[in-house]
């Protein structure tokens, strides 16, 4: 079997634990130790997984035997911890974004190549169902060719003044919401991004003290000469009807295709809550016949192919073969994603068409 580690254990390194427990639970792989640098974090997953922590990855590496780990760090923490990790031949599976300079992400990417070892990073929204068909239906014509696109994804204002208030300064929406559409669509078109123009509002974070963009809208053109507007934003108020608010459409020669993947069907009201909407095809908490529990969705599904992969090149698979024949992101992915997004930043900064 595999053996397993994780680096940042907060939300949604919690993910990762879940989806690595249930691994194991199927004899795949063994979750042998969690890192983190707040202790008690650490000391409470430690306890609820019982599994070994360590406040140092350097020291959890040097004693304990592991195969690959998965990286759930803040954005602008993955390029040290990836490099170290790939350096001591570990495969990794990094959060979006790969890193938040093309600089970075290319030190990745190397250091990777050097040492033989698999990057992979976790963009899930490819694995939504949704979004599966949307580009199947893309890719073969149905529409004629794609003329221009849109995509909206913004979350309530307590992801960066609550959940993420001690970093979120050093983030934006487009490095923590945007660069989820900024892969999808350019998984969809096959097409690699070309120039850029953005603008963007420092407002609201701002008078709270936390010194980032409320809202950047992006005009991207791609290679092939399909435009899409990315508009992200993270100041949603608390009272909206769900953490994550998205949608992605296209419009072609030949047809038009949209997909609302907040509102799914299913719309609540409580006393305690207010409205609410589920996106039960992210995570879904259920149980088996046995009793136990058991998470399904494309946000589990993303970080078990990381698993999957790693099996396919220990059992002698290559490389060449999953790039061809999964839909997983790669390094090569992860940085044509991040240049995407840093001259959307580059753009904001300038006032200018920023050309890739």
């Amino acid at each position: 079997m595999l053996n397993l580690a994780v680096i940042g254990t907060g939300r949604y390194g919690t993910n990762i634990i879940h989806a690595f427990r249930q691994l194991e639970s199927q004899g795949i792989a063994t979750l042998v130790s969690i890192c983190d640098t707040n202790q008690d974090v650490l000391t409470g997953q430690c306890k609820k997984y019982n599994v070994q922590g360590y406040a140092d990855y350097r020291e959890m590496f040097d004693k304990e035997k592991i195969d690959a780990v998965a990286i759930a760090t803040p954005d602008h923490l993955h390029r040290d911890i990836a490099v170290f990790a790939v350096n001591a031949g570990k495969h990794v599976l990094v959060e979006k974004p790969m890193d938040v300079t093309v600089d970075g992400c290319l030190e990745m990417k190397k250091a990777a190549e050097k040492n033989n070892v698999l990057i992979q990073v976790d963009f899930h929204k490819r694995y939504d169902p949704y979004h599966q068909q949307l580009c199947k239906d893309i890719r073969s014509g149905k529409f004629g060719i794609i003329e221009y696109g849109y995509v909206h994804m913004e979350d309530r204002i307590e992801v960066p003044s609550v959940w993420f208030s001690s970093w979120a300064r050093y983030s934006s929406p487009v490095w923590f919401l945007g660069i989820h559409f900024i892969d999808l669509v350019r998984w969809c078109l096959q097409s690699n991004g070309k120039q850029v123009f953005a603008t963007g509002r420092r407002i609201k974070l701002k008078k709270m003290g936390i010194d980032t963009y409320d809202s950047v809208s992006a005009k991207v053109v791609f290679e092939n000469s399909v435009s899409v507007t990315f508009d992200m934003c993270w100041i949603l108020p608390e009272k909206f009807e769900a953490i994550v608010n998205q949608s992605i459409r296209f419009v072609g020669t030949e047809g038009i295709i949209e997909c609302d993947t907040q509102d799914r069907g299913t719309r609540l009201c409580s006393t305690k809550n207010g409205m609410e909407t589920y996106n039960l095809g992210f995570i879904l908490e259920t149980q088996d016949r046995y009793g136990n529990t058991v998470y399904k969705g494309y946000g589990i599904e993303s970080i078990a192919d990381f698993v999957y992969n790693i099996q396919h090149l220990k059992n002698g698979g290559s490389f060449e073969h999953l790039k061809k024949n999964v839909i997983s992101a790669f390094a090569e992915d992860g940085l044509e994603t991040t240049r995407i997004a840093t001259a959307i930043h580059k753009s904001l900064e300038t006032g200018e068409i920023v050309h890739i």
